[in-house]
């Protein structure tokens, strides 16, 4: 079977990690045609928009994706290029996985920990209100009257967004991730003890979701607490849900326990799209350099396989890279912090990774 999947080579390094990712997966045997788009800075060189339309209608037909990171550059008129497509899209939910592999520099031994992030409201809607203009001066008074607040006239303001119907989604959706990948606990992380209306909201909808699945236990952690706790017993978590701004932090923080961003792959999900794409952004100061690790990308490919069903491809390339790590020769600088001038480059680490799925 070929499948049709949107290939976007992104910016910076994107390119580069993109074509290692592409060669590692034509080489598990799988069969892709592959749709070449643009966003992001390259995009606006090539097309004169940061997210043109032609990148959104591949991704609306062809239903998957394979991206890398992109560049949003500073006032373009986009906060983020990425939540711009996220929100066309309605890529509800992020997925990312962290694991440790034997061999990645890491002070744990046993960390497997898949955050699951809400994408589209939290901090990150994009409601703010700058300072000095009429429309905040507006929402400063309305403030002062309704909650006799006053606040300085000189302030910013970004409004945080939760609602019933998004926290039941992406918790319900934690909950169907763990039953079907026959993890053991959900913890939802929040600040409901500080922001009681909006954390508040997020807490006890995850509560009442909690009880339609008895198979899987249920905890929650406030943020800052979850945050000491991952660092001192991150054997302890399994999956983790969370709004936009804590997944983000969380996410990073998890890369941190595994080896670094180099091995985080990622997912962006709705109901009928899946985007797979590495967690770090597009390093431009490393473009063309050959130096970047690849390896996020890679098990961003490995997530892809196994959305599209190929599941022993997904657990040969896995084991592939795996093998790699631990025998930490072919290996970019990242995962030798004491001999960085034996690391080798992206494309070296593709090579290798090929090599070790010839022996599966």
């Amino acid at each position: 079977m070929t499948y049709r999947i949107t290939l976007i080579p992104g910016d910076g390094v994107g390119p580069e990690i993109t074509e290692a990712t592409r060669r590692v997966l034509e080489a598990t045997g799988a069969g892709f045609q592959w749709d070449i788009a643009y966003m992001g800075r390259t995009a606006q060189d090539k097309l004169g928009a940061l997210l043109p339309d032609s990148v959104l209608e591949s991704i609306r037909k062809n239903r998957v994706a394979l991206k890398g990171p992109v560049t949003t550059p500073v006032g373009s008129g986009f906060r983020s290029v990425n939540v711009s497509l996220r929100k066309n899209l309605g890529l509800y939910a992020c997925l990312r996985p962290c694991k440790l592999y034997p061999g990645a520099p890491s002070p744990y031994k046993d960390v497997n920990i898949v955050v699951v992030r809400e994408n589209m409201e939290g901090l990150y809607s994009g409601i703010e209100f700058e300072r000095g203009t009429p429309e905040t001066a507006r929402l400063l008074k309305l403030i002062s009257e309704t909650k006799g607040e006053m606040l300085r006239p000189d302030s910013g303001l970004s409004i945080k967004v939760i609602s019933e119907a998004r926290s039941r989604k992406i918790v319900r959706f934690a909950f169907e991730y763990a039953r079907a990948n026959h993890r053991e606990r959900v913890t939802a992380v929040h600040k409901a003890n500080i922001m009681k209306f909006s954390d508040g909201l997020f807490l006890s909808v995850a509560r009442e979701v909690a009880q339609e699945y008895p198979d899987i236990e249920f905890d929650d952690k406030i943020t800052d607490n979850m945050n000491m706790q991952l660092v001192q017993k991150p054997h302890k978590f399994d999956v983790v849900v969370a709004p936009n701004l804590y997944g983000d932090l969380l996410s990073d923080l998890c890369a941190g326990l595994i080896g670094g961003l180099g091995l985080a792959p990622g997912a962006n999900l709705s109901d009928e799209i899946a985007v797979f794409e590495p967690t770090h952004g597009s390093a431009p100061k490393y473009t063309g350099l050959n130096k970047v690790n690849p390896m996020a990308m890679i098990l961003s490919g490995v997530m892809m396989l196994r959305h599209l069903g190929e599941e022993k491809k997904a657990d040969r390339l896995e084991a592939a890279v795996a093998e790699v790590i631990a025998e930490g020769r072919n290996v970019t600088y990242d995962l030798k912090p004491e001999a960085p001038d034996t690391a080798v480059g992206t494309s070296q680490v593709a090579d290798a990774v090929i090599e070790k799925l010839g022996s599966y």
